[in-house]
């Protein structure tokens, strides 16, 4: 690691994503800050935070990325019959603080949204760069949701959470086709996991991600407002 650059908090700028290390992979830079101004730099060229409360500020971008291109999003039998019952009333940008601080809730295995990364996420939502997607039950309890950051026609998914079976999938499922609707090119789901391959995502080389990124990025998306616009029906494929 000390060979990795270490960024001034008063210098804005990143290493070329391909500099990133092998091992671990797609470590890239050390320091700087979370300020809305680098952050969003990061993601222009496709690169994230990560890191625990004990570590430095640590950059990423990994090889290969995991995505999800949003007509690809993959609907199993039994999540299926969930979204048939309806069970869940979706929503956007609703709750975004009670997402990012569920997300951060500690697991067994610990959590990397510490107190820097919420206060960064929810000054970038302030911004209209960062947005949230909820699932309330019945009873109007938040029992689901995802937040990330959208640029252009590009999201960057950060975390999700669920309180009750099936239904971050049954969140996930509407970001997606949100997303499809709206003419975005992909969802990035940065490190791969065997949830997100379930429904649909896939592994890309990083030279593939950031050509998407930089065709997509300046791209108006085809939607003003964060309005649910797209809803589930029986006949959906």
């Amino acid at each position: 690691m000390t060979s990795l650059p270490w960024l001034d908090p008063d210098e804005l700028w990143f290493p070329a994503p391909d500099d990133a290390l092998d091992e671990p992979d797609g470590l890239l830079a050390i320091g700087g800050d979370l300020a809305p101004k680098r952050l969003e730099l990061a993601y222009r060229n496709g690169i994230f935070p990560w890191f625990s409360d004990e570590q430095p500020i640590l950059w990423w971008s990994p090889n290969p990325r995991c995505v999800l291109f949003p007509d690809e999003v993959h609907i199993a039998r039994r999540l299926r019959r969930t979204l048939n019952q309806q069970r869940y009333r979706i929503t956007i940008d609703r709750n975004f603080s009670g997402v990012i601080r569920s997300c951060a809730e500690v697991r067994d295995e610990g959590t990397w949204i510490t107190e820097e990364m919420e206060l960064a996420y929810k000054r970038l939502f302030r911004r209209g760069l960062a947005h949230s997607f909820e699932a309330w039950n019945d009873h109007g309890e938040l029992v689901a949701g995802l937040y990330g950051v959208a640029m252009g026609r590009c999201f960057f998914g950060e975390s999700m959470f669920t309180r009750e079976t099936d239904a971050s999938k049954v969140v996930f499922v509407h970001v997606a086709r949100q997303l499809e609707q709206w003419g975005y090119a992909m969802m990035d789901c940065q490190v791969e996991n065997s949830h997100l391959i379930s429904l649909g995502a896939r592994c890309i080389p990083r030279s593939r991600f950031l050509s998407i990124l930089g065709e997509n990025i300046d791209q108006p998306p085809g939607h003003r407002q964060w309005n649910l616009e797209w809803h589930w029906a029986r006949s959906d494929r």
